[in-house]
C-alpha cells in the first residue's frame, strides 16, 4: 500500500489495483465454488487457481495463480484485473446502491443527498450531450484573451479550483520539518502523458503521436484556430518540459525534495514566473514561506515558459482545459480522451460503465484522474458506507492482529545483531507511537457551503474542487490534523503516512480475499497479515526511516548502521533489477525499494505472528496443505494480478509498486521458510544461497 511523505505522498501498498468483470469474482465462500468454477478448500484459498505443472522454486507466482490467470480474460473496459479489483468492484456495486438511494430518497441538505446529486447530474448524459462545450466557453474566452504571460499565469493559478492547466503545481500538506503546521509545496505538475520517459524513448513513438492526435482533435472541437499547427508547438514545449524534469527516483527522495524558501528567494531563483499573480489566484497572496520540489528543474521550466510564444502557451492552457473536462463533456470529448488514456496508454477496448465514471468522480478511489483527485466528496459518501456495511467487530479483529504484528516487528529489531542499541530504543519508540486506524476516520469532513445541483456538472466539479481547495487554504496557519486520512474509506487500500505518523486500513480492504475472519488462520496472516506487516515496515523503509516518532524529518542512525541498511537494500534492490516483466523490460529496483522492502518486512513479519499464534502446538494440515504452505499460497493468491502491455509498462516506468508477479517471486525466493515448505532445491530458478538471502527487519 503506501508510505505518504509530504510533497510526493506516494506508496500505497495497493494490491495492485487494476481490473476483471467479463469474469465474476475470483473469489467464493471456504469449502464452496464460484461461479467461474474457482474451487476452494476448506481453508479459503484458490485451489483450482494453482498450476501445479509449474514447480514452486521455478515460479511461486504461476504456481500458485497460473491456472486462473489462464482462464482469465482482462475485461474490454479495465487495461487489467486483479485481487484488489475484486475487492473493489464488492465495494463500488455497493456506492453505487448508495448513491443512488440518496439521489432519490436523501434528505434535502444532507451530506447523502448532496453526493447523490453530484452523481445524478454525472448521469445525466442526456444534458451533458445537449450542453457540449457550452460549459467551458467562458473559460476558452478567458484564454483567448489573456494578452500576456502574467495573464495566462494568473489562469495557471486557478488549477486546483477548476479545469485550468499548470506548469507548476502548488500542494497544502504537513511540513516534514516541522510536522505541527501545514507548509505551501511548489513542484513540476507532470506532463501530458503519464511520464517524461514517453516523450524521450523512442519506444513510445505511437502514444506520441496518438497524443498529438489527441491535441489537434480537441482544438478542433474547440474551434481552436490552427489546430494541427498548435499541437505540434504544445508536443514541443511538453517534450521540452520532459527533458529538464526530474524524474521518479528523484522524486521520492524526501531529503532532495524539500527546499524550503521565501517568496523574494523564490522570485530572485526563478524569474520567468510571475509568481504573484500565480498565488494571488490560488487564494495565496499573503504566503512567504514555500518548499520548492524540484529545486533544479522548475527555474528551466519556467525559462522554457519565458521563451516559448504567447500563442503557443494559449493554445496549451486550452487544450489542458479541454482535457481536464473531457469526460464531462459531449460524448465527442469524452471518446477522445479514451481513445487515448484508455486505449492507447492502456490497451483497454472499451471505456468503463457511466455509473463507474461516475463513482470515481464523487467517492474518489486509487486510480483518480487529476480532476477526480480535487473534486470528489470522498468522506460524504464513505460516510454512507460505514454507516451501512462496516462490521464493528471487524475493527476488534484488525485491532488484535494489528498488535501481533506490532509484536513480531519489535521482536525483530530487539534481535538484529546489526544495529546499535540507540538505533534500536529509537525504533522501539517509532513503533509504539504509530497512530493504528482501521475502517474510518474519527471525524468527517464538514462539508456545509458546498453547492452541488443535479443539472450543473461542470459547475460541481469546479465548486467542489474550490470547495476542497479552500479547505486546506483556511486551515494553512492552523495546527496540522494528524487524524485526518487521504483516503476514503470505501477505497481498498492501506498506507503508511511518515509525517502524520499515521498508519491506515480502509473498511473496503477488510473483506475476503484480504481478510476473511472465517478462513484459517494461515490464510488470514498470509494476505491481511502481510498487508498489516507492510504498512509497519514502511516506517522502516529507505525513505520512512528518515523520520522520527514525531513524523520529522530527522536522521536518527547510527552512521553504521544506516551504511548496513543500506548494503542489504541495495541487495534487495539488485535483485528486482533482474526482474524482467516484459522482454527488454526490467524493474528500477531504485523506484521501487520502499515497496520492496516493505514487502518482505510484512511477509516476514505475517509469518512470525502466525508462527507466535499458534503457541507451540503444530499447525493442522488442511486439503493437504501445511500451515506455511497456506500462508505463502495466501500471500501470492492476493496479489494475482494481470494487466495489458501497455499498462505493465507504465507501471514499470511511473509506479513505485513492483509488477506482482516480481513482488511474490523476489519476496518469497529470501525467507528459509518458504524453501523448507515447498522442498525448494538448488537447481530451480527462484533457488538462493543461504548467504545470498536478504534479511533487513
Amino acid at each position: 500500500m503506501k508510505l505518504l511523505i509530504a510533497m510526493t505522498r506516494t506508496s500505497l501498498f495497493l494490491l495492485s489495483l487494476c481490473c476483471f468483470a467479463t469474469l465474476p469474482s475470483a473469489f467464493g465462500q471456504a469449502g464452496g465454488r464460484s461461479a467461474n468454477g474457482s474451487a476452494f478448500g476448506a481453508g479459503g484459498l484458490d485451489l483450482s487457481g494453482r498450476d501445479t505443472a509449474v514447480r514452486p522454486g521455478d515460479n511461486f507466482f504461476r504456481y500458485a495463480n497460473g491456472g486462473y490467470l489462464d482462464r482469465l480474460v482482462i475485461p474490454p473496459d479495465r487495461s487489467g484485473y486483479s485481487t484488489g479489483s475484486v475487492l473493489t468492484d464488492a465495494a463500488q456495486a455497493k456506492v453505487r446502491t448508495l448513491l443512488e438511494d440518496a439521489a432519490l430518497r436523501g434528505k434535502v441538505g444532507s451530506v447523502g443527498r448532496m453526493a447523490g446529486d453530484y452523481y445524478a447530474a454525472f448521469m445525466d448524459d442526456a444534458r451533458i450531450e445537449h450542453l457540449g462545450i457550452t460549459p467551458l466557453w467562458p473559460e476558452l474566452k478567458s484564454i483567448q484573451t489573456a494578452s500576456s504571460r502574467k495573464a495566462l499565469v494568473a489562469l495557471m493559478g486557478r488549477e486546483n479550483t477548476s479545469f485550468l492547466g499548470s506548469i507548476f503545481h502548488l500542494d497544502i500538506s504537513a511540513d516534514i520539518m516541522d510536522p505541527k503546521h501545514y507548509a505551501i509545496q511548489i513542484s513540476q505538475p507532470g506532463l501530458g502523458l503519464p511520464d517524461r520517459s514517453y516523450y524521450l524513448d523512442a519506444s513510445f513513438a505511437t502514444q506520441r503521436s496518438d497524443y498529438k492526435t489527441y491535441i489537434t482533435e480537441l482544438l478542433e472541437l474547440a474551434d481552436w484556430p490552427e489546430p494541427h499547427e498548435r499541437a505540434e508547438e504544445i508536443v514541443q514545449f511538453e517534450t521540452s518540459i520532459a527533458e529538464v524534469s526530474w524524474d521518479r527516483e528523484q522524486e521520492r527522495d524526501s531529503a532532495k525534495t524539500y527546499n524550503p524558501v521565501t517568496l523574494q528567494q523564490l522570485e530572485a531563483s526563478v524569474p520567468d514566473f510571475a509568481w504573484r499573480e500565480f498565488l494571488t489566484a490560488a487564494g495565496l497572496s499573503h504566503e512567504e514561506k514555500f518548499i520548492v520540489v524540484e529545486e533544479t528543474a522548475i527555474p528551466q521550466i519556467a525559462a522554457l515558459y519565458g521563451q516559448t510564444p504567447l500563442a503557443t502557451l494559449q493554445a496549451w492552457e486550452a487544450f489542458a482545459l479541454l482535457d481536464h473536462a473531457a469526460p464531462y463533456l459531449s460524448k465527442p470529448f469524452a471518446n477522445a480522451a479514451f481513445e487515448l488514456r484508455g486505449k492507447s496508454l492502456k490497451g483497454q477496448k472499451q471505456p468503463s460503465a457511466r455509473w463507474k465514471q461516475g463513482l470515481n468522480l464523487v467517492s474518489g478511489g486509487n486510480d483518480m484522474t487529476q480532476v477526480e483527485s480535487a473534486a470528489n466528496l470522498g468522506d460524504a459518501v464513505g460516510q454512507l458506507y460505514v454507516s451501512a456495511y462496516f462490521q464493528p467487530e471487524a475493527r476488534v479483529q484488525m485491532e488484535a492482529l494489528v498488535a501481533e504484528v506490532k509484536e513480531a516487528l519489535h521482536a525483530r529489531i530487539e534481535s538484529l545483531t546489526w544495529m546499535a542499541p540507540t538505533t534500536k530504543t529509537e525504533a522501539f519508540h517509532k513503533l509504539e507511537k504509530y497512530a493504528i486506524q482501521i475502517g474510518y476516520p474519527d471525524h468527517w469532513r464538514n462539508y456545509s457551503g458546498l453547492q452541488i445541483q443535479e443539472d450543473d456538472l461542470v459547475g460541481d466539479v469546479e465548486h467542489a474542487s474550490a470547495f476542497n481547495w479552500q479547505f486546506r487554504v483556511n486551515r494553512l496557519h492552523a495546527p496540522v490534523d494528524r487524524e485526518e486520512w487521504t483516503m476514503e474509506p470505501q477505497t481498498v487500500n492501506a498506507y503508511n503516512d511518515a509525517v502524520l505518523h499515521q498508519i491506515v486500513f480502509s473498511a473496503a480492504l477488510l473483506q475476503p480475499p484480504a481478510f476473511d475472519p472465517q478462513a484459517d488462520s494461515a490464510v488470514n496472516y498470509g494476505a491481511i497479515g502481510a498487508i498489516i506487516g507492510h504498512e509497519l515496515t514502511h516506517g522502516f523503509d529507505d525513505q520512512g526511516r528518515r523520520f522520527d516518532s514525531d513524523g520529522r524529518m530527522r536522521d536518527w542512525w547510527a552512521a553504521d548502521d544506516a551504511k548496513k541498511f543500506l548494503a542489504k537494500a541495495a541487495n534487495l534492490g539488485a535483485q528486482i533489477d533482474a526482474c524482467e516483466p516484459l522482454p527488454g523490460i526490467h524493474v528500477n529496483g531504485k523506484l521501487t525499494m520502499g515497496e520492496n522492502i516493505a514487502d518482505l518486512g510484512g511477509l516476514v513479519l505475517a509469518l512470525d505472528a502466525y508462527h507466535a499464534s499458534l503457541k507451540g502446538k503444530p499447525a493442522p494440515v488442511i486439503d493437504g496443505l501445511t500451515g506455511d504452505q497456506r500462508f505463502f499460497l495466501s500471500f501470492a493468491q492476493v496479489r494475482r494480478s494481470k494487466k495489458t502491455e501497455q499498462a505493465l509498462k507504465e507501471q514499470v516506468l511511473i509506479d513505485p509498486h513492483s509488477p506482482d508477479e516480481c513482488r511474490v517471486n523476489i519476496e518469497v525466493r529470501n525467507l528459509d521458510r518458504w524453501y523448507s515448505a515447498f522442498h525448494v532445491r538448488a537447481d530451480e530458478k527462484l533457488y538462493l544461497n543461504p548467504e545470498s538471502r536478504v534479511s533487513i527487519w
